[in-house]
């Protein structure tokens, strides 16, 4: 059916004539949803605009919906509350009313922030539940929304990626609605994004055991660009869930190439293991809060050698001391002025490694870098926690392991159950 679309924006303080918008200098981009005012940050010198999570679009959604369900008329924009307070409007699109029932979506924008759910159209279908006893609002996932496989996670096993923060911002912004309008009539809020589950591949989610879509995620309801928090925050989570496995023992790696060193060398069941990126002290201070007994990090030595400078955020972009890092430790070890030229030559870690590999210090250089990565890497937590620490080169096959790293390697063999080394 062709809806009759009325002018007001829908929502807690939001009963605004659409003429007003433009008195009240909001700046509406078409196909987005948008602030009171249009919020920026600038990040790595670039002005760059906000967005908003996934879980504040499906509440938006929600709220179009119960709203046309009461009404019988369709709204073009929803305004909703926050967590923090603020308020925001949300453009609302493919809009279907039926006799008792309402659906509903809102294009999720995530800003200038790169997310893979940017674009995707979030839906929301309401409608009447009749049987008495039943709770003011019942929520439910539909097609995409993943679901929840392992422990350790904000949500059970068995129940649908809608996260505790995201659940409550629906259901607090459906509520308000309802109780404006008086209505007692138990309602059913269904939740679903067509297409979410191929996106949900280029998320963490299939790593996390969240199966079949994406997640509907957010804190604070916005998502700030280019956000080390969103990053952070799923290091966080993969954590979470490597405590519910062992609460005592975790393997941590800051890249791909660390997790490949654990599954073809190490021979490590790297889906058991937390992926930290470049955030190693985010994730150790994280690890520390968690209780665990001992970590294990494993990491290429283009980013492990930073550490030994104290550098705890391994980016190219933060810091790139790899090359003084060698060049002063082999200079202490009596390197000549030469050596010491051409290690700060170097452009790879493997190329000032071959540069002294045949000195007669090349051993005792790796223990002193190692020695000095462990001395930050346990400041870091405080010694309360035990670290070991293996390092490996790409080219020539160089392993560097810390002198209780053997034994901890064994241990979480056994513990994942895996099979002996061969």
């Amino acid at each position: 059916m062709t809806p009759v679309l009325n002018q007001k924006i829908t929502g807690d303080e939001f009963q605004v004539d659409t003429a007003r918008i433009r008195d009240i200098q909001l700046l509406h981009l078409p196909g987005r949803s948008f602030f009171m005012q249009e919020e920026y940050d600038v990040v790595h010198g670039k002005k760059l605009r906000r967005g908003y999570t996934t879980g504040s679009t499906a509440a938006a959604a929600a709220a179009a919906a119960v709203e046309m369900l009461l009404s019988g008329q369709a709204v073009l924009h929803a305004g909703i509350r926050l967590p923090g307070g603020e308020r925001a409007v949300f453009d609302i699109e493919n809009i279907e009313i039926t006799e008792g029932r309402v659906a509903c979506s809102v294009t999720k924008d995530g800003g200038d922030d790169p997310d893979a759910t940017t674009g995707l159209a979030i839906y929301a279908e309401a409608s009447w539940r009749k049987s008495p006893g039943e709770q003011k609002i019942m929520l439910e996932a539909g097609e995409g929304v993943g679901r929840v496989t392992k422990p350790g996670l904000a949500c059970a096993v068995g129940e649908p990626a809608i996260n505790p923060v995201p659940r409550k911002m629906i259901l607090e912004n459906v509520e308000r609605i309802l109780d404006r309008s008086r209505c007692e009539t138990p309602v059913l809020i269904r939740i679903s994004v067509p297409g979410g589950q191929e996106v949900a591949k280029k998320t963490f989610n299939p790593r996390l055991g969240i199966l079949g879509g994406i997640s509907i995620l957010g804190t604070t309801g916005i998502v700030e660009p280019m956000s080390e928090k969103a990053l952070i925050g799923s290091i966080h989570v993969e954590i979470d869930r490597c405590a519910a496995e062992d609460p005592e023992r975790i393997l941590i790696a800051p890249g791909n190439y660390g997790r490949t060193f654990c599954r073809e060398t190490l021979g490590l069941d790297i889906g058991r293991s937390a992926q930290i990126s470049n955030y190693v002290g985010e994730s150790l201070d994280y690890i520390r809060y968690k209780g665990f007994s001992e970590v294990l990090l494993v990491g290429h030595a283009g980013k492990l050698v930073k550490i030994a400078a104290g550098v705890m955020n391994t980016h190219s972009s933060v810091a790139d001391c790899r090359m003084e890092v060698i060049a002063a430790h082999a200079a202490a070890l009596g390197a000549s002025p030469r050596t010491v030229g051409e290690l700060l030559e170097c452009v790879t870690t493997e190329e000032a490694f071959r540069i002294v590999r045949e000195e007669e210090y090349y051993e005792a250089l790796k223990r002193r870098i190692l020695g000095r990565m462990l001395h930050h890497l346990r400041a870091r937590l405080r010694e309360e926690v035990r670290i070991e620490a293996v390092m490996f080169t790409s080219i020539g096959g160089e392993v560097i392991k810390s002198d209780g790293a053997d034994r901890l390697i064994r241990e979480i063999r056994q513990q994942q159950g895996v099979d002996s080394m061969t």
